[in-house]
């Protein structure tokens, strides 16, 4: 902000002319130190009272330049200071109404209710694809740390009015990431009531809180300390398998990402078999499976037949990937890593 700069230019400005000040009364009349720290304190506030002691004719022409530099400086930081809050408070004013214009537009997107750690990567993955996605945090200190990167409104997500102006309506999907397992129950009990067709992924802390958030409406539950279990026992066990895994959907080393490609009706891949629609030799993307009613096909053969509806979880480079979104009719998909356990 050019108001704030000026003010620290002032500032400095200020700092040495009493410096020199100091010192000119020093020097010139050979007064005290502090007495001539108090005159050009005096000088500068313009409070007027007399001179500590009397000044000679050389004193009185020095007192002169000190005046007219001190007090037109002061002036300026005055005005500096006045500029600098009125440009913070039309900043504020102007960037809450600009990001609720924002949330009230959004649709198909998803809502982040808190700004805690996890709700902070769940966002930074969203933000990555990108797609749309605003974070409901109820600290106003939190909130304002990350109002400038991304959609924050300030609010209590337990509250019916605060979610629906988060556009539940509209939203794609809603992740209850508080850090307490009774706010996220009463999270997921509200948001399923005023959108039932939402798909919820709720955060656990305890292991017995799983039931209780299903029961609530939420479709999963993740319990990051289960998940942070889970993966230091594998990075023992099978440390291969992790960094593969890393390298896949975190971008270590290579530049890769497991995805899923929805396969629309009117596909060029629809009715195909795998082998058949050259995906693989084409494009350079691996089916690792397919995803259909009827269940998962884990390394789906040659032979296995591509039906509308299905979703292939491939594995390629991201442009790659774009492309075959775009060939397949379907909409732009979430990279999905590894799955973390279910809380039991």
């Amino acid at each position: 902000m050019k108001a704030l700069r000026n003010l620290r230019l002032i500032a400095v400005a200020l700092a040495l002319l009493t410096l020199v000040g100091m010192a000119g009364f020093h020097l010139i009349e050979g007064w005290p130190w502090f007495d001539g720290f108090y005159m050009v304190v005096t000088t500068f506030t313009t409070i007027g009272y007399q001179e500590v002691h009397p000044l000679s004719h050389a004193g009185r022409i020095f007192n002169v330049g000190v005046i007219l530099a001190g007090v037109s400086l002061v002036f300026l930081g005055i005005g500096s200071l006045t500029q600098a809050l009125l440009e913070f408070e039309l900043r504020s004013f102007f960037g809450r109404r600009r990001m609720e214009r924002d949330i009230s537009r959004l649709s198909d997107h998803y809502i982040i209710c808190g700004a805690g750690r996890v709700g902070r990567s769940a966002a930074r993955e969203l933000a990555r694809k990108p797609v749309p996605f605003v974070i409901i945090e109820q600290n106003e200190a939190k909130a304002a740390r990350h109002g400038s990167d991304w959609l924050v409104m300030v609010g209590d997500a337990t509250q019916e009015q605060t979610l629906r102006e988060a556009q539940i309506a509209r939203a794609r999907g809603l992740v209850a990431a508080t850090t307490t397992d009774a706010t996220n129950l009463y999270i997921v009990l509200t948001a399923r009531g005023l959108n039932p067709k939402l798909k919820i992924i709720a955060r656990a802390s305890e292991e017995d809180a799983e039931k209780h958030l299903v029961t609530a409406g939420a479709d999963s539950v993740v319990s990051p300390y289960l998940f942070a279990g889970h993966r230091i026992a594998q990075s023992f066990l099978r440390p291969h398998v992790v960094s593969f895994l890393d390298t896949a959907t975190t971008h270590l080393g290579m530049d890769l990402e497991i995805g899923e490609i929805c396969v629309g009706r009117d596909s060029s891949f629809a009715g195909k078999t795998i082998e058949t629609s050259r995906i693989r030799q084409d494009r350079g993307v691996i089916i690792l499976a397919i995803k259909r009613e009827s269940g998962m096909r884990f390394n789906p053969s040659s032979d296995d037949r591509i039906e509308p509806g299905d979703y292939l979880i491939a594995m390629g480079e991201p442009s790659q990937l774009r492309q075959l979104e775009q060939m397949a009719g379907s909409r732009p998909s979430s990279v999905v890593g590894p799955q973390p356990p279910r809380a039991s």
